[in-house]
């Protein structure tokens, strides 16, 4: 695949989740990939099936959008600068719902292999994303 088609899959991929279609990543997501940033809770199967077990956690909980910022691309990687928004309406594990609106900002790099996204590596804002909901005390001033 071009840069321009691996771009454009990880676009899809945002698209689908944030539609809820968690089904689609069994088109879009190979069955052995590898999430070398997995989400910082314990419990999720390896491979595509953990994958979406986490998407349907954070869909349930925080339902919401990503906003594609930037993209590069080149050979098998490509490269997503984006924001996530959302409110957290259900539990995540450890922190029950608190109907605070949440934004995170996020840097993710996937590989495509064969039409797919086979593996990803990501720098999430989780610091203010647990600040934001109450778990970890924002400092003196912050909003």
């Amino acid at each position: 695949m071009s840069a321009q088609e691996n771009k454009k899959l990880v676009r899809r991929f945002y698209e689908e989740i944030d539609k809820g279609n968690v089904d689609a990543l069994d088109e879009l997501v190979a069955e052995d990939y590898h999430d070398h940033s997995p989400p910082p809770f314990p419990g999720f199967a390896p491979g595509r099936e953990g994958l979406k077990q986490a998407f349907r956690m954070f869909w349930e909980a925080t339902p919401g959008t990503h906003e594609i910022q930037d993209q590069v691309a080149e050979g098998d990687k490509v490269v997503t600068r984006l924001v996530a928004r959302g409110v957290q309406e259900g539990d995540l594990p450890g922190i029950p719902a608190t109907g605070k609106q949440i934004v995170m900002t996020a840097i993710v790099i996937h590989r495509v292999e064969n039409g797919r996204l086979a593996e990803k590596w990501s720098d999430k804002d989780l610091l203010g994303f647990l600040q934001q909901l109450g778990v970890v005390p924002a400092p003196d001033g912050a909003s």
